[in-house]
């Protein structure tokens, strides 16, 4: 069979082999430092936290941190302030000028970014440290504490979890050097799929008992869920192929350009951030509003705090397109794409080089992000549906939104560089069809 001759030839290759391993090995790590639990805390006593983050935005917090989160971990608060760190200094590149230097120097301006986004991250952890144990102490017993004060246990645990945090950001680049696939990515995403199986004996144990529709109504589910990854697959995968022709050059004996090349414009050029943001907007002022004792107010936060309600996914498909309009717009640069066709003397066919190629690009990009800007609104409010329908809410958060698209793009990431090592040394693919063609994920999956 394919697949097992596919399994062999990977084997023979030493280097692949050894990246492999390397990788599930410092997963495995990861895995286990995930249900180390702070010191001074009974384990017995987080079923509390374990029912908080069952759903809603700490439920989708402790799918990112591979259930560290509910389990009061040393890796509790996860990769993810990396990623808002990382998130943070990617718009400061766009807004102030001295990062918009650092991003033109090159290695030395690179290194500067890493080590101001390793101090902002350390900020970060300090205070979502601080915010995760004050909403411990709300949830577990007092008596699961062996002690409660300042010195003896909030400084040691900020601390402790704040290395934690830093010590999967060091595993994640390990496994970029030495492994297969992006590190943090891989990261991210094995702690979705952690929750996978035990979602899915969920759902399968709901379907079977009494008044449950069978295994009937459970394979429908099933071959809805593929149906999902599939249009998954053809949303992170899309683009639109622009022709660019570059100019003959004569140097000595030799010809260069005149070849025909395309550039791939994604129709989901924003990856999973347009999800993140709207998430952030539309859980703040829910947040701030539940501390006000405002009758009228409370009946607002009611409405927008029913995850399967009508305005909640309404508004939240909404700010989806808008996030993803914007965040198309400080990523891809027209008039940057412009400037480079033109210095390596490229140009579109029937297009003038300089302003002309910009417009027409922009153009291009703005017709291409609507379909992919309401297709990705409709995979984030999947969700709601599939809990509408009956499906377990834990087995609901596999349908869409940020979770498939981060587990999505990094499986393709990583098995189109297994194709590569592969090819390379002239082995068959992964597929008989064609090459898998790479996708770097957006936003986290891209870190």
């Amino acid at each position: 069979m394919k697949l097992f001759d596919t399994l062999k030839n990977i084997w023979k290759i030493e280097e692949l082999k050894t990246r492999i391993l390397t990788t599930l090995g410092l997963i495995l790590v990861y895995r286990l430092g995930t249900e180390i639990v702070l010191p001074g805390i009974d384990p017995h006593g987080l079923q509390a936290l374990k029912d908080q983050t069952s759903s809603g935005v700490l439920g989708l917090l402790d799918m990112f941190s591979g259930g560290a989160f509910s389990n009061a971990s040393v890796f509790a608060l996860g990769i993810m302030p990396y990623i808002s760190a990382s998130i943070v200094v990617q718009l400061l590149g766009i807004a102030v000028p001295y990062f918009q230097r650092l991003q033109k120097e090159g290695e030395s301006g690179r290194r500067k970014i890493n080590q101001i986004t390793r101090y902002l991250t350390l900020v970060i952890l300090v205070l979502q440290g601080s915010a995760y144990l004050t909403n411990l102490k709300a949830q577990v017993p007092a008596e699961a504490f062996v002690s409660t004060g300042f010195w003896q246990f909030q400084l040691p645990s900020i601390v402790i979890m704040a290395a934690g945090s830093m010590f999967v950001l060091w595993l994640g680049e390990r496994i970029t050097d030495k492994g297969i696939g992006n590190g943090v990515s891989i990261i991210i995403m094995i702690g979705i799929i952690a929750r996978l199986p035990f979602a899915f004996i969920a759902e399968l144990t709901s379907r079977v008992s009494q008044q449950g529709g069978g295994l009937v109504a459970f394979l429908i589910e099933l071959i809805i869920l593929f149906l999902v990854f599939c249009g998954s697959i053809l949303l992170v995968q899309g683009t639109r192929k622009v022709p660019v022709q570059y100019a003959k050059r004569i140097v000595g004996n030799k010809q260069y350009g005149g070849v025909r090349q395309y550039i791939p414009l994604k129709i989901n050029a924003a990856g999973v951030m347009p999800i993140i943001f709207a998430q952030a907007i539309m859980l703040l002022p829910i947040s701030l509003i539940n501390y006000a004792n405002s009758e009228s107010l409370s009946g607002f936060a009611a409405a927008f705090s029913n995850f399967t309600g009508f305005w909640y996914n309404f508004t939240f498909f909404i700010m989806i397109v808008a996030f993803t309009y914007f965040y198309t717009a400080i990523t891809v640069n027209p008039m940057q794409m412009s400037e480079d066709m033109k210095k390596n003397g490229g140009f579109i066919p029937g297009v003038k080089p300089g302003r002309k190629t910009m417009e027409f690009l922009d153009t291009i990009m703005s017709r291409i992000t609507l379909p992919g800007s309401i297709f990705l609104g409709i995979v984030a409010i999947l969700p709601a549906f599939a809990q509408i329908s009956g499906v377990n809410h834990q087995f609901a958060q596999f349908y869409g939104g940020t979770s498939l698209l981060i587990l999505v793009g990094v499986v393709l990431d990583t098995l189109q560089q297994i194709e590569s090592h592969l090819l390379m040394r002239h082995y068959d693919g992964l597929m008989k069809s064609g090459r898998i063609k790479g996708k770097n994920p957006g936003g986290p999956a891209a870190y």
